[in-house]
């Protein structure tokens, strides 16, 4: 693996950590902790992110592998995550809490995949 992709993705997860927390902890002060709504938020947000490069990329914009790599692998990869959602359902569930994270989950997925469409939509509207 070329040392340059590497650098890129570190970089982009390094922009994309710094990021998810200052999202995460943001929310958190102003929703409180008691529901995972900072994870909530930073899966939406980059869902619909992802799905607006992905579009942009096929329509207007050929980033090399490294910048792709870098904003996809690194900066939004790093941004959402699959684990804290992962950790916030068990803890959810086993502070006896079974119909909020069932609700947390639906929501995840439900947001997070028409995010996705949605930002690929509002591309193509702004780029048509």
């Amino acid at each position: 693996m070329p040392l340059k992709l590497l650098l890129f993705v570190a970089v982009g997860g390094a922009a994309g950590a710094v990021a998810r927390f200052t999202v995460m902890s943001g929310i958190g002060h102003w929703l409180g902790h008691g529901f995972p709504w900072g994870t909530l938020a930073v899966n939406v947000i980059g869902s619909i992110v992802l799905g607006a490069v992905i579009e942009v990329s096929a329509l207007v914009w050929s980033p090399s592998p490294e910048v792709r790599a870098m904003v996809v692998v690194g900066l939004l990869g790093a941004f959402t995550t699959f684990s804290t959602f992962s950790m916030d359902v068990y803890f959810l569930i086993n502070r006896g809490m079974v119909l909020p994270a069932a609700g947390y989950v639906a929501a995840s997925v439900v947001i997070c995949v028409f995010g996705f469409w949605g930002g690929i939509v509002a591309m193509r509207q702004l780029l048509a």
